[in-house]
């Protein structure tokens, strides 16, 4: 897919790099086609990496994408620049008065606090409020799947034993759902997090639908009203080594993290990651852009 992003967005560079495919605007506007318009609320605190992770796994269709970044307006990120706020993102209340065929909701690193204990919680609650008639479908990632699942469907979230992190094999049901299209019946996804949902819960919802889960970390993906709405328990975006950044990070917080699950070779931190994903992963967002928004959206805004 060849997305358009800001020319001089830091992540662009890397993209090209790459060998992903990136357009600049003057080439776009040369294309005789209505591109699709994204946005993506980033809730993760490393925005530049979060970026550049998901404009990879939407780099893979042939539909051209306008993506919008947007960012809290009552929660000031403390990770990353001022700068490249102000440069490269806008807030709900500049971009409320228009339309999307796509939505992303991030995941972000609040597991522990209730729902309303976060900061940013009402400003959320409106955005997804807003969505339900102004984006034609919107797919939660994480702690955003919870999020969304919690405000939208009423079904809460519960702390689990202990975190979930590191690559867990799935499984898909009703193959032929256009999310899980072109999918193996096997596949690895990684998961890092404090909390999870129950598959009771989900499944005695009836707008819920669940089309894959693991043994171990319980549901994956979740459609609600043909999808309209996305669920995605995993961080199916991650890079190779974001699970080891967040392995070295927790143990210098002394917290004495277990060593991520069948991430390292050997189950060796000194031994590079081995990356066994990012075919599925391409796949999902590529299934979602192209079946639950550019097939549905209405060509006029």
């Amino acid at each position: 897919m060849p997305i358009r992003i800001d020319n001089d967005l830091p992540v662009k560079k890397i993209l090209e790099e790459e060998n992903i495919f990136v357009m600049d605007a003057r080439r776009a506007l040369s294309q005789d086609i209505r591109p699709l318009e994204v946005v993506i609320l980033n809730l993760m605190p490393l925005k530049e990496d979060t970026e550049l992770q998901l404009l990879r796994s939407l780099a893979n269709t042939p539909i051209q994408v306008n993506i919008t970044f947007i960012r809290t307006g009552t929660y000031e990120p403390k990770n990353v620049a001022r700068k490249h706020l102000e440069r490269f993102y806008t807030t709900f209340e500049e971009i409320k008065q228009y339309r999307f065929d796509g939505m992303i909701i991030t995941g972000a690193p609040v597991e522990k606090l209730k729902f309303e204990e976060v900061e940013y919680w009402k400003e959320l609650t409106e955005i997804m409020d807003w969505s339900e008639k102004n984006v034609t479908s919107t797919l939660h990632i994480c702690w955003g799947a919870q999020a969304g699942l919690y405000y939208r469907y009423g079904v809460h979230k519960y702390e689990l034993p202990k975190k979930f992190s590191g690559i867990y094999k799935h499984y898909t049901f009703h193959k032929k759902t256009p999310l899980v299209r072109g999918f193996d019946d096997s596949f690895f996804v990684p998961q890092s997090r404090y909390t999870g949902v129950r598959k009771e819960e989900i499944v005695k919802n009836d707008k819920l639908e669940i089309v894959s889960e693991s043994d171990i970390t319980g549901p994956y993906l979740i459609i609600a009203e043909e999808g309209k709405n996305i669920f995605v328990t995993g961080h199916p975006e991650y890079d190779t080594v974001t699970l080891d950044q967040e392995y070295r990070r927790d143990i210098e917080r002394g917290l004495e993290p277990e060593i991520p699950y069948h991430y390292y070779p050997d189950d060796d931190p000194a031994k590079k990651p081995i990356k066994s994903w990012r075919c599925h992963a391409n796949t999902l967002f590529f299934n979602w852009l192209n079946y639950y928004v550019y097939q549905v959206t209405p060509y006029v805004l």
